[in-house]
């Protein structure tokens, strides 16, 4: 394996420490970190001035939800990319006896074999979802728990993907920047909704925004 895609050491006492995570869930993230550096060079699955910080920009970012729900559930995960945080959130799932479910929504065609790939070599309770978030199919065909996203889109449009789901029970965890406050009051013109701010493992002007109970003015 490549060494690059080891844990630092600090970060995998802290992961330990924190998520009460064994040697061999810290196995799989890094199983996952190495494929994602072997696919980079042809795919670019994530931008190449954050892959030398993929520890602290993405698996750290990421792992903030497991902290945040510390049980198993079944996950939607809208825009899946190259797996932050649904993989992330599937591999720390291994943690628990009884494993959840995690859904990855991703449209692109390359990314969508790559989830597929870690899937495989990690054994993950996780599926992949093709196609574009338009085309996921509603409660009661499809339900979760919890619903993440990770720089997708703005909040107002969050919210139409992911109100039909909040309506069934589902709680919503996005990924947010420094313009969080902007994108909430400009999503409250639209929307109603309750929402709680938790900060960023990664960054301090991150947020992850705790989203319930989403319904459409008017």
């Amino acid at each position: 394996m490549n060494q690059s895609s080891k844990a630092p050491t600090s970060f995998a006492k802290k992961l330990v420490s924190d998520l009460k995570v064994d040697d061999a869930v810290l196995e799989n993230l890094e199983r996952f970190v190495g494929l994602l550096f072997k696919w980079q060079t042809a795919k670019n699955l994530v931008s190449r001035e954050t892959l030398s910080e993929v520890w602290d920009r993405h698996i750290l970012d990421s792992s903030v939800l497991s902290r945040l729900v510390q049980s198993p559930a079944v996950w939607i995960d809208l825009g899946s990319g190259a797996g932050f945080p649904g993989l992330v959130t599937a591999i720390l799932q291994k943690r628990f006896d009884k494993q959840g479910h995690v859904h990855l929504v991703e449209a692109n065609t390359r990314k969508a074999a790559f989830l597929r790939t870690v899937i495989r070599e990690c054994e993950l309770s996780a599926s992949v979802h093709n196609f574009r978030i338009e085309s996921l199919p509603k409660p009661p065909d499809l339900t979760a728990d919890f619903l993440s996203a990770r720089a997708l889109a703005p909040l107002d449009d969050l919210f139409s993907y992911a109100s039909p789901y909040s309506q069934n029970g589902t709680v919503c965890f996005f990924h947010k920047g420094r313009e969080i406050d902007g994108e909430i009051k400009r999503a409250s013109n639209t929307w109603c909704f309750d929402l709680i701010k938790h900060e960023s493992a990664s960054s301090d002007d991150g947020f992850i925004v705790e989203v319930r109970n989403i319904r459409e003015k008017g």
